[in-house]
């Protein structure tokens, strides 16, 4: 059962339905969604990409709609640490890209490191999230993740109590400004005006929307400079992430990062496949303090050095939110 529950959450995006987890359910006999978490973990680990590490974290999150997320460790040969994606970063960003309100528990393989305990601070009522470390053995329970982080530090400290949170609503208002773009090979190369790639102009057109549509979505309260990143594979799909801070600052997520997990969320990037992308927009603000750019062409020169970044800039047009 455990390669057929690997199949079925590989094909359906890293996301299951909440019909879909019922069934599961009666066909594994647990009782609970909550212990279905647990049941899939060791299919989650197997989904990761520790390619430095060699230490695959699987997490899989309930959330109140009742669908079931999966997150894994993502890393990235040549790169400096810090652009690794944690599991339960992916996790989270998996269900903001899909329109996830909340996240009632979690199960995952490892304990969560401090980096994701101080990440999680940015959810609503992160301090009642209920999270089970299966490696922990049989009989391990569920605990609140304040008593993985009694005294934590997070939004509160920070920012007034109605002030939307990862996963509720952004609308950060924006207005690109008109022909301030770049066009550039992403590894130092020749760039210059028309298609980037060879890829057609529409792919550009849905690059530079989805990317800007990520930004306007972005949760970036402590540095006020929301971004967002899209990349396009060479079938002219395209994905977006949006730029996730911490109050804690060095465990916020990147748009680029962001924009990996909607793609191998999607079913991109599979084990063998490395990440195939052609060209990549960038949205971000005209002299941002908290700037993507470099960290981008960093990335697109290490795992995709064909691809064709643009990185078009916005005036905000008030305070984001």
């Amino acid at each position: 059962m455990e390669e057929e529950t690997l199949r079925e959450t590989a094909e359906m995006g890293f996301v299951i339905e909440a019909e879909a987890a019922a069934a599961m359910m009666t066909e594994l006999g647990v009782a609970s969604a909550p212990e279905l978490l647990a049941t899939l973990v060791p299919a989650a680990q197997r989904l990761a990409r520790p390619t430095i590490s060699n230490f695959p974290v699987g997490a899989v999150g309930l959330g109140t709609s009742g669908r079931i997320y999966i997150g894994v460790n993502v890393e990235f040969p040549g790169l400096p640490l810090h652009h690794s994606i944690h599991a339960e970063q992916f996790l989270i960003t998996n269900a903001a890209v899909h329109g996830e309100a909340g996240i009632r528990c979690i199960a995952v393989s490892s304990a969560p490191c401090g980096h994701c305990r101080q990440f999680l601070q940015e959810l609503r009522g992160a301090a009642e999230i209920q999270i089970l470390v299966t490696s922990d053995g049989p009989g391990s329970a569920f605990r609140s993740l304040s008593s993985f982080l009694p005294r934590p530090f997070g939004p509160p400290d920070l920012l007034h109590k109605d002030h939307p949170l990862l996963l509720e609503p952004h609308y950060n208002k924006i207005a690109l400004l008109d022909g301030d773009e770049e066009a550039e090979a992403a590894g130092g190369g020749g760039g210059g005006g028309g298609t980037c790639n060879g890829i057609g102009g529409g792919v550009e057109a849905r690059l530079r929307v989805e990317a800007e549509g990520a930004a306007r979505a972005a949760h970036a309260p402590y540095s006020k400079c929301p971004a967002g990143f899209a990349v396009a594979d060479g079938r002219g799909r395209v994905y977006a992430g949006s730029y996730e801070e911490s109050a804690a600052y060095n465990p916020s997520l990147g748009p680029v990062q962001a924009a990996v997990v909607a793609y191998m969320a999607a079913g991109g990037g599979g084990a063998g496949k490395g990440f195939e992308f052609v060209a990549a927009a960038l949205v971000e603000a005209e002299g941002a303090v908290v700037s993507h750019e470099a960290t981008a062409r960093i990335f697109l020169a290490a795992v995709a050095p064909r691809a064709h970044l643009k990185v078009y800039r916005f005036r905000s047009s008030a305070d984001p939110a």
